[in-house]
């Protein structure tokens, strides 16, 4: 017989491969992977895609970027992905010691209830919807409790390396680059990939991820004095995570740069792009408007890829507030007028004698 009709004959196409910790959008067949914080994977839409570059500016102290970086690791950990954290700032042995223990799901912790937290604003904001953790219903990341640490036991079956600065007599930096940091790192990382197999040419046993962590990149311990090199290395940095089973976290002290058009194209070159504006230090931080919150969180850029659109959030006007146990992103709720008992009297003492014609007093004679 020969061969079948080719409407008849048997579709074979590339499946996704299964890693744990991830799965494919609905929107676009992209593989995503949680960023670790439920509430910033819903308003990047579900998850961050694998293969793509992520950019965190930094608050002013640095404090909330570090602790994205540390969800991000922990989401890791518990997924069973493969680290690579890398800093010139901090000992990545430390940061990596510091990872918020996950936590059971529960009820009250996932929706962040308590009395404490309760709504206390007008009844029209009552109704609003909230940003829900995994709008695909399948609950992709975890919940991590930040007054617990990781058990080591935990960080026994991961593999986790870590970088702080070139090698003692490595000469094998990369001739483009000025700094020989980054091309240290990008070598480094280029290894850990081949090494691991996460290229998507290797055909390994079990398929896994590797998640990439750079902390406060071109900071002052970096010598920033080629901001050419900054680019090369984003540039670089995102070719080879285009052609691996990896992501990779990296913030950006943005308050220090000085060359804000520099900033502008390493946002151009990387996937995802958002911006921590943190109350501390500044006016809002006394603001009674902002007392809920301990800082906003704008977004400068979202991925497209395999789409002609980039996914677009319900709102834009976010913020983030760290509680004792977690960090959350959510709308912006803006306290409403006529908040205060006191305020709300004076107004009504001030209609009331405006309505009966004597502007002058203040209380009704009779």
């Amino acid at each position: 017989m020969g061969d079948p009709p080719i409407s008849f004959q048997k579709k074979i196409g590339n499946r996704i491969p299964y890693i744990p910790g991830t799965k494919p959008s609905i929107q676009n067949a992209q593989l995503l992977t949680s960023l670790g914080v439920p509430s910033f994977d819903a308003v990047v839409g579900g998850g961050i895609p694998v293969g793509t570059v992520i950019l965190i500016e930094e608050d002013t102290y640095g404090t909330f970027a570090r602790l994205l970086i540390k969800y991000f690791l922990a989401e890791g950990v518990v997924s069973g992905h493969a680290l690579l954290c890398a800093s010139q700032d901090i000992d990545p042995e430390h940061l990596i010691q510091e990872l918020p223990s996950p936590i059971e799901s529960d009820h009250s912790f996932c929706s962040g209830g308590g009395p404490e937290e309760k709504m206390t604003i007008a009844w029209r904001y009552q109704n609003l919807r909230s940003v829900q953790s995994s709008p695909g219903g399948l609950q992709l990341g975890h919940h991590f409790d930040l007054t617990r640490i990781m058990p080591p036991d935990m960080l026994k079956d991961v593999s986790i390396t870590s970088w702080n600065g070139p090698a003692e007599g490595n000469n094998n930096m990369i001739g483009i680059f000025r700094n020989p940091l980054y091309a240290e790192l990008l070598e480094y990382v280029r290894n850990k990939i081949n090494a691991g197999q996460f290229d998507f040419s290797a055909i390994p046993d079990k398929r896994n991820l590797l998640r990439v962590a750079i902390h406060s990149i071109g900071s002052p311990l970096w010598d920033p004095t080629s901001g050419e090199d900054l680019l090369l290395f984003f540039y670089s940095l995102r070719a080879l995570m285009r052609s691996s089973y990896a992501v990779c976290m990296v913030s950006v002290p943005s308050h220090i740069l000085e060359d804000m058009p520099m900033l502008k194209k390493c946002i151009h070159l990387c996937d995802t792009a958002v911006k921590l504006e943190s109350f501390s230090g500044s006016d809002k931080e006394t603001n009674p408007v902002f007392r809920d919150y301990h800082g906003l969180f704008h977004i400068n850029k979202l991925s497209a890829i395999n789409t002609l659109a980039c996914h677009v959030p319900d709102s834009f006007d976010l913020a983030f507030k760290l509680r004792r146990r977690k960090f959350v992103i959510e709308k912006l709720h803006l306290p409403p007028e006529l908040q205060e008992t006191t305020q709300r009297e004076q107004d009504e003492i001030r209609v009331s004698a405006m309505g009966c014609g004597a502007p002058q007093k203040q209380l009704l004679e009779f």
